[in-house]
């Protein structure tokens, strides 16, 4: 089945596998889900992720990270650019996402960024998801 919006249908596998308290999730692979996943990992939210198979049948395998108490460690994920409304934002006007305990993922000409780390480098990008 195609999807329209892969970065959304990203976003939402990890959510439902969250909820449902899976301890891993498999979804389709793309450099730019490769991208977002080493993110999620370098800022705690999930414990690893690999990539397995080439062309049509890559996939990418994100092991879910849960607290001792079983509580997730991604408690939200937020679509903001889509395909049919782009944001875009200068490295002034990044948003913060609940006040720095977030993580905004940027695609900036230097490729997928955090906030942090687009702000650090003075460049801003579209605005792809908000973690927290």
């Amino acid at each position: 089945m195609a999807v329209n919006d892969p970065i959304a249908d990203f976003l939402t596998r990890i959510r439902n596998a969250g909820l449902a308290k899976h301890e891993t999730v498999e979804i389709p692979n793309s450099r730019l889900k490769a991208e977002m996943a080493r993110i999620l990992k370098e800022e705690g939210y999930i414990e690893d992720y690999t990539e397995r198979g080439s062309g049509a049948e890559a996939r990418l395998i994100i092991e879910l990270k849960y607290g001792p108490d079983g509580r997730r460690a991604i408690t939200g994920l937020r679509r903001m650019s889509r395909p049919g409304r782009r944001v875009y934002r200068k490295q002034s006007d990044i948003p913060r996402v609940l006040d720095g305990l977030g993580v905004a993922i940027l695609s900036t000409s230097r490729g997928i960024l955090t906030d942090h780390a687009a702000r650090r480098q003075g460049i801003g990008g579209e605005v792809l998801c908000f973690v927290y």
